[in-house]
């Protein structure tokens, strides 16, 4: 029942920017919360940035003040927004959505990952 597409990432020099998009579909995107991850060669997937359905946002250290996560109830869809990008940013960049209408249980959805690469 969800389904999740991302778009957006690509090629681009260091300092640069990049938007990543991820379109839900489902009934359950507005009450949902949403996560990016992002996993370099031969390192553990990590949390990069999570936004609550009520829009209260957490980032990972190394991304605070570049990155900023949004999303648009009304267009089922979350954004990922990237400034001023380092080569260290390169990985594969995945969403999520966490179901959390089967709690205490929780039940997550997956993008398919989009690859960022940075060059520097």
């Amino acid at each position: 029942q969800v389904h999740l597409v991302e778009s957006g990432g690509g090629l681009v020099q260091a300092g640069g920017s990049l938007r990543l998009s991820c379109a839900v579909s489902g009934s359950i995107f507005s009450i949902s919360p949403m996560g990016w991850y992002r996993q370099a060669p031969g390192k553990q997937r990590e949390l990069v940035a999570g936004i609550t359905s009520g829009g209260i946002t957490n980032y990972v250290d190394s991304v605070k003040g570049r990155f900023t996560i949004s999303r648009d109830n009304a267009k089922n869809t979350a954004y990922l927004q990237m400034n001023s990008l380092k080569s260290e940013d390169t990985a594969v960049y995945y969403c999520k959505l966490r179901d959390w209408t089967s709690r205490p249980d929780s039940r997550d959805y997956w993008g398919q990952g989009t690859q960022v690469t940075v060059s520097s």
